[in-house]
């Protein structure tokens, strides 16, 4: 339902409702809307406006008061009708261009970005680990250790550089594996890292027979290089503590849930999952998600690219009462700059 359903002066107390108690976190009374939102009208009047908007499903009246709350329809007509974006503040920018620095690794910018919407926002900040099939493979390099140890270098899409150490089942040496690497950067250099590793698996079980001890010993450092690089994590989350700084008793109990479904994943997987299809910035309210866990929370996102295609979305996520005209600017640069610097 837009705003143009009810009222201007319907328009302007939802507003002014909606606004302080985000501010407070307290139902509102008529005599508190009639100080703050300006209007010539008695506190009888504005009881007859929040009584329809009542009716409607804007609002609702806690047994425990006489004042009102936002409803999730409430906070949705807020958001897409009467909600004034502010311009991000400049300390935020600056920490945001120091921070999201294109000389990063990808993973680092990921990790960096959790932080900072967790810090700039004092909400929960997540960011989901770019796919695997997203993640291209540009060189590979092998380097003798003692024993049967072989440093991985792998350089992955254009210049993140990721290094780990494999346990061969013999000793190479050093020539040998120049001569796998360089087979291995000739046959798969500038495809996706899944489709090579399922191309490897391939071929060494259906040509096992066919290959000779070199090119089996090659195909097996690459398949052990890359069985590491799947993410141990599908996204990451940071600042679930901030969520508790300001939490009721009555609201830990979902918080509880909340972190749950944290750890689950699979409810907030799917979600995101949803967001990356879309475009800019996305807000579900509540219920809006689609899953009960987030009945009292709402969640910002937006997707990130490097400039070529979308690798994955960040957000927030915090009570339904949060800064919307402050965190949806915030989401939305955020997710900008992130696509900037992976795309350099």
């Amino acid at each position: 339902m837009t705003s143009e359903a009810i009222s201007e002066r319907a328009r302007i107390l939802l507003k002014t409702l909606v606004q302080r108690h985000i501010r407070d976190g307290q139902p509102v009374g008529s005599r508190t809307l009639v100080e703050e939102a300006g209007l010539p009208v008695s506190a009888a009047t504005v009881r007859n406006v929040m009584s329809d908007l009542e009716e409607r499903g804007f609002l609702i009246s806690p047994h425990t008061s006489a004042g009102r709350i936002p409803t999730a329809m409430g906070y949705r007509l807020f958001v897409d009708s009467l909600l004034q974006v502010q311009p991000l503040e400049n300390e935020a920018m600056s920490v945001l261009r120091n921070e999201l620095n294109p000389d990063k690794s990808s993973s680092e910018l990921v990790q960096s970005a959790s932080s900072l919407l967790a810090s700039i926002t004092a909400q929960a900040g997540l960011v989901t680990v770019p796919r695997q099939d997203a993640s291209q493979l540009r060189q590979v390099e092998f380097l003798p250790l003692s024993g049967d140890r072989v440093l991985v270098i792998l350089v992955v899409n254009e210049r993140e550089v990721q290094n780990r150490i494999i346990h061969t089942q013999r000793p190479f040496t050093e020539e040998q594996l120049r001569e796998a690497a360089a087979m291995v950067n000739q046959r798969f250099a500038g495809r996706p890292l899944q489709t090579v590793q399922a191309q490897i698996l391939r071929e060494m079980e259906e040509a096992r027979s066919q290959i000779d001890g070199y090119m089996q010993a090659a195909l097996d450092l690459a398949n052990q290089a890359l069985d590491q690089e799947q993410p141990e994590e599908e996204y990451l989350v940071a600042g679930e503590s901030r969520l508790l700084e300001h939490a009721t008793a009555d609201e830990m109990l979902k918080l509880r849930e909340l972190f749950d479904a944290f750890e689950k994943k699979k409810d907030l997987l799917h979600l995101l999952e949803r967001c990356s299809h879309g475009q800019g910035v996305q807000v579900f309210i509540g219920e809006e998600a689609g899953y009960d866990v987030f009945g009292d929370y709402s969640v910002i996102t937006a997707p990130y690219s490097d400039g070529a295609r979308t690798l994955g979305v960040l957000g927030v996520i915090g009570p339904t009462r949060m800064a919307y005209e402050r965190v949806i600017p915030i989401v939305d640069v955020t997710a900008r700059m992130l696509s900037s610097a992976l795309s350099r």
